[in-house]
């Protein structure tokens, strides 16, 4: 068996809105993602917290995992994910030792550390400027506390949360979370999917320090990775156009909405440099260029497990991707 065949497959979902199109059709697209995947065999479905941005409808992060938990029966629903520092980490334990115990042994609780939004909205969710920069470890160990089993000194619990041992992930772009996830013997998710510069070094700094823990004995790591598979590598060229606008526009600070793919882009040399700099990590094209480049991402980086995001306009090909690197992954 090849190390790719061996390596799992999971989903992110950044439920993003068409142009022209509208939330409640983005969640109907979700529930259809979730399902088509769990019977390609993925191992999990993360959606990610984001706010006041156009594009994205996972704000109300935990809402929709239980949405979509409900919708689906085996592929494990988490958040990829819920930035801790937005909410009191009580808040949090309840909220997912509910979703634990609506679907029991199917919840991940991917934890980071950034705003996922801008500074007016920061402060609209009364998010003091250096949340997360100092506090976060304390912040961690708090909600680990509301999880686990409940101390008999414990004065406030999380019911429904205590004891249900809700499994946490780190995520991160950078070194911190890394290192943090390595003390604490957790399982560490990197986000290539639009930060992939620093990826080897997290990926080392976590390996080279983790100590086991009662929920890990080696390091488990996590790679988001962007795909956009098509049935030829033109094809698969043309529809990354959407993703490319994405990011385009947010550059340029326009909305971003998904846009229809386009037959070429209109940007100057340095806008397509920072494009190309957030997707450096993408693998773009037809099935044997995802097979091989796959391969190939996965033997440089040793992932466990690569969690694949996918933006396309039409949800039609949006699900052919997902498929293909399915087959190609087999």
């Amino acid at each position: 068996m090849s190390a790719l065949a061996s390596t799992a497959l999971s989903v992110l979902d950044l439920a993003p809105i068409r142009q022209g199109g509208s939330a409640a059709e983005t969640f109907q697209d979700s529930v259809s993602l979730a399902q088509h995947t769990e019977q390609l065999g993925y191992k999990r479905y993360w959606l990610a917290e984001h706010h006041n941005i156009e594009g994205i409808a996972s704000a109300a992060t935990a809402v929709l995992i239980g949405h979509i938990a409900g919708q689906t029966s085996r592929i494990r629903v988490g958040s990829g994910g819920i930035m801790l520092p937005n909410h009191p980490p009580l808040v949090v334990a309840e909220q997912f030792g509910t979703l634990e115990t609506l679907y029991p042994g199917r919840i991940d609780l991917g934890l980071g550390r950034a705003p996922g939004s801008d500074g007016a909205t920061m402060q609209a969710m009364r998010r003091h400027a250096r949340a997360g920069v100092d506090d976060f470890p304390a912040q961690l160990d708090e909600l680990r506390g509301y999880l686990g089993d409940a101390s008999p000194q414990q004065r406030v619990r999380a019911v429904p949360g205590q004891g249900t041992h809700v499994p946490i992930w780190l995520l991160g772009s950078s070194g911190f979370s890394a290192q943090l996830a390595a003390k604490l013997g957790l399982p560490f998710a990197f986000a290539a999917q639009f930060a992939p510069g620093y990826l080897f070094e997290a990926l080392r700094l976590y390996r080279e320090n983790f100590q086991p823990s009662a929920h890990l004995d080696a390091p488990y790591a996590t790679v988001g990775l962007p795909v956009i598979a098509a049935e030829s590598d033109a094809m698969a060229e043309y529809l990354a156009t959407t993703a490319q606008q994405k990011f385009l526009n947010l550059i340029r600070g326009k909305p971003t909405v998904s846009l229809p793919p386009v037959e070429q882009l209109d940007w100057s040399p340095m806008e397509r440099a920072q494009v190309e700099q957030f997707l450096g990590a993408a693998i773009i094209g037809g099935p044997d260029t995802v097979k091989a480049r796959l391969a190939d991402f996965q033997e440089r980086t040793g992932a466990n497990e690569l969690m694949i995001n996918s933006d396309f306009y039409d949800h039609q090909d949006r699900l052919r991707s997902y498929q293909i690197v399915a087959e190609a992954a087999r």
